[in-house]
């Protein structure tokens, strides 16, 4: 019998022998893979709390109109913004103690140096309507809200842009020492406004002769 031919392997046969994998290479290129998307979850964790964080600040941050506001944040927005009183040009940073905030009702602010030039203000624009009213406490300088302070008129110290001092304190026991010290009378938000408003011609009166003679004076130096 004549021998037969070696059985010829079919393409299905045959075992195509794979190259062996770099293990540890492998292992490096998914760790690596793995780090990195952990890197980016990370990143996207934080935008997020970020972006969480600045929302809740803005939301939760205390408002002009809280009664008062912490020392440490005296020299705040309201100076920022409007840092020399628009009638008078004095430094509000200087006169914190006396400065005024308003806002008006067509959403409009203004800050002034004192009840003074902020009555100015509120009398020019007659058809607007304050919504709120802060003011600087005598003592700690924060701004607080105008209408609800213990106001002191009067007293043996001088009063900013009045001859007839004004005063807001955040309590009254602060208000009564500053009498019991300075002399005056305790009073509050209504009847400091008549006051300012009754005593603004003699004011004027006496700013313009202030301001003449401190224009006399620097003529003199030059």
């Amino acid at each position: 019998m004549p021998d037969l031919p070696a059985k010829i392997p079919t393409p299905n046969s045959r075992k195509t022998r794979q190259p062996e994998k770099n293990t540890s290479q492998n292992r490096n290129f998914q760790s690596r893979g793995l780090n990195k998307e952990k890197g980016m979850k990370k990143l996207a964790i934080l935008y997020v709390a970020l972006i969480f964080f600045t929302g809740i600040n803005g939301i939760f941050s205390p408002p002009l109109n809280s009664l008062a506001i912490a020392q440490e944040d005296i020299v705040q927005a309201d100076i920022v913004k409007t840092p020399s009183c628009p009638y008078c040009g004095m430094n509000r940073e200087k006169f914190a103690s006396s400065r005024i905030y308003v806002e008006y009702d067509d959403g409009s602010t203004i800050g002034t140096c004192s009840v003074h030039c902020a009555a100015v203000d509120m009398a020019v624009n007659i058809d607007k309507a304050p919504v709120k009213i802060m003011v600087g406490d005598y003592n700690t300088k924060a701004l607080m809200n105008a209408e609800t302070a213990v106001w002191t008129i009067g007293g043996n110290k001088p009063g900013v842009m009045t001859s007839r001092a004004k005063w807001a304190f955040a309590t009254k026991e602060a208000a009564e020492v500053y009498v019991k010290t300075n002399g005056g009378q305790i009073s509050n938000f209504e009847e400091i406004m008549a006051a300012t408003y009754a005593d603004m011609y003699q004011d004027l009166k006496m700013i313009r002769k202030k301001r003449s003679e401190m224009r006399s004076k620097k003529t003199h130096i030059h």
